[in-house]
């Protein structure tokens, strides 16, 4: 089993920043790669960033991309999500997912199903 537990949501203006924080515990050695989804009131869950673990490439999705950072600390067992140039569009609840498999390719890392532990999540609020 692995816990994953999400930091660092809240309330900012547009355009302001916000940095994430995941932090795994338990059965780590397991992972393939992390990656951060969001949820707004009424949607499906959406890809917004993933991270291999143990060879750093990262991806992201056209709507973050040059907006959006995702890095991991191996040392410390976290993720990282720094956000910038923040837009009200932005707002849902951000949760970390764990990969235990890795599986290459955009449709892959995407799909919510690839991961197989989640956190609660940390809710982000952008004002207009």
């Amino acid at each position: 089993q692995v816990q994953l537990e999400e930091s660092g949501g809240g309330l900012v203006q547009a355009g302001g920043s916000l940095g994430l924080s995941c932090a795994a515990s338990g059965r780590t050695f397991s992972r393939a790669g992390m990656g951060w989804f969001r949820q707004a009131p009424g949607k499906e869950r959406e890809f917004v960033a993933f991270i291999v673990w143990y060879g750093g490439s990262t991806y992201y999705a056209d709507s973050v991309k040059g907006r959006f950072t995702i890095s991991r600390d191996n040392a410390k067992n976290t993720m990282a999500l720094q956000m910038n140039s923040l837009k009200p569009e932005d707002t849902a609840v951000y949760l970390c997912g764990f990969m235990t498999s890795y599986c290459s390719g955009y449709g892959c890392y995407t799909t919510a199903t690839s991961y197989k532990y989640w956190g609660q999540g940390t809710q982000v609020t952008v004002s207009s």
